[in-house]
């Protein structure tokens, strides 16, 4: 399958270059996506866990849904500061290096959160495990780009970010099991959960330090040949309008890298809004044990992984034929902006259960194309800020989304009403989009020779 592609996409290579480059695509699809997926479904899981978590702890530590939504999403403050130095420090190190600290010490972080007592511990540790995790899912998406060309970015990035909703699955099957552990070993069950997935990413930085190889250059597992083929379609690309030689300056001041930005700040501030609350709304509305309710958000978050892929998939081969990436992701924002104000207006359970599936597929489905854009708009260092600028500002939404959702449950007395409001949001991120997709359209039409993402 990997050879017919890359022949489709290489029409002037020889059939010998076309097999050349299928078996380089293919050992680094094998060698690096796996692990990138372990890596980020421990960041997620390390992320987001507190939301199972709070089924316990906001019990009994007294913490209010504000409190709670304050420290969640403070994460994502510390988080965003970071990003792009961050990333600047991968460009500098290494991938291999540099992602294996970010991994010990957010892992080392994620166990500590079992010590915590008060309000004050709570901002703290959520702010430094930000800290801590800051740069790594842009320093992958950067590391990805090394490897694959642009019209495989999509499916590239796709392949490891089904470790979200893969994780969201792990995280819902053992949840419930950690959770009813309370009182083993004079441990709370959400202090085991705590220790128990906060594991796995220590043990995971120590294999990105022994397995990852930093560039093309350094994998011993490519032939030479297999080499020179990555190098002269990834990093000597003729087509694109990537550029190397804008200053960082220029990149993080480029209207179309803040217009991403703004679109994710939207995004990741509805999905993250519904994230940290989802087990304790989807209890509130079923009335379900803590484990069946895990079971439940495993059961939602199955429906990513194939959405996902597809999702990918199609905006690949829209982008081989040079159509935009655009308009899916424009359709899958309006249905995630229904989706939140069904949940926030009615009271049938099955009504509700289908809008949270409607929102799953549409928040997933986009990621892959969203992720492409930006990832084509310059290479190198420039490279590596662009996508940690995106990043750095809609991960700001992560706070804002969770806070808000608190304060609404404090004000209301249920998070429904904070679910309807998130939908204004997404119908912006959808405008960002609509606009976007014109601006990339003109520009395709004033200069046809040049390709737009």
């Amino acid at each position: 399958m990997a050879a017919s592609r890359t022949t489709a996409l290489h029409q002037a290579l020889t059939p010998s270059e076309a097999a050349i480059g299928a078996s380089a695509i293919r050992k680094a699809t094998l060698r690096l996506i796996p692990l990138m997926a372990l890596g980020y479904g421990a960041a997620y899981m390390d992320r987001v866990n507190i939301s199972f978590a709070s089924l316990q702890m906001n019990r009994d530590l007294h913490f209010s849904a504000t409190t709670y939504g304050f420290g969640a999403g403070l994460f994502f403050l510390s988080y965003a500061a970071c990003e792009v130095p961050s990333n600047l420090l991968l460009y500098r190190f290494g991938a291999r290096r540099w992602l294996a600290r970010i991994m010990i010490t957010w892992g080392l972080l994620a166990i500590g959160m079992l010590f915590v007592r008060t309000p004050a511990q709570f901002y703290i540790v959520r702010f430094l495990l930000g800290m801590s995790e800051a740069g790594f899912f842009p320093g992958v998406v950067f590391y990805l780009m090394q490897w694959f060309p642009p019209e495989l970015r999509a499916r590239a990035i796709s392949r490891f970010y089904i470790s979200l909703p893969l994780s969201s699955v792990f995280m819902g099957l053992i949840a419930g099991a950690l959770l009813n552990l309370d009182g083993h070993l004079s441990l709370r069950g959400w202090q085991w959960l705590f220790l128990v997935e906060g594991m796995p990413a220590v043990l995971l930085g120590i294999a990105f330090y022994f397995l990852l190889p930093d560039t093309p250059a350094h994998a011993k597992w490519l032939s030479e040949d297999e080499r020179q083929w990555i190098f002269r379609n990834v990093h000597q690309n003729p087509s694109g309008n990537a550029h190397h030689s804008e200053s960082i300056r220029h990149v993080l001041l480029n209207p179309r890298v803040l217009l991403f930005g703004i679109f994710e700040v939207f995004m990741l501030m509805s999905i993250y809004g519904y994230v940290f609350i989802a087990p304790e709304f989807i209890r509130s509305i079923t009335h379900l044990s803590i484990t069946k309710v895990g079971y439940t958000i495993c059961a939602l978050s199955l429906i990513g992984v194939p959405s996902m892929l597809l999702g990918a998939m199609h905006s690949d081969r829209a982008h081989s034929r040079h159509q935009d990436r655009y308009r899916s992701i424009i359709a899958c924002c309006v249905v995630m902006a229904i989706a939140l104000a069904v949940c926030g207006l009615s009271n049938s359970l099955l009504v509700v259960l289908c809008a949270l599936v409607f929102l799953q597929i549409s928040y997933y489905v986009m990621q892959g194309p969203f992720w492409a854009l930006p990832s084509s708009l310059f290479k190198g260092r420039c490279g590596a800020a662009c996508i940690a600028a995106v990043n750095t500002l809609g991960i700001t939404g992560g706070f804002i989304g969770p806070y808000w959702i608190g304060m609404a449950r404090d004000f209301t007395g249920n998070y429904q009403r904070g679910l309807l409001t998130l939908s204004i949001p997404m119908l912006a991120a959808a405008g960002i989009m609509l606009y976007m997709r014109r601006q990339s359209l003109h520009s395709r039409d004033s200069n046809p020779v040049a390709h737009n993402p």
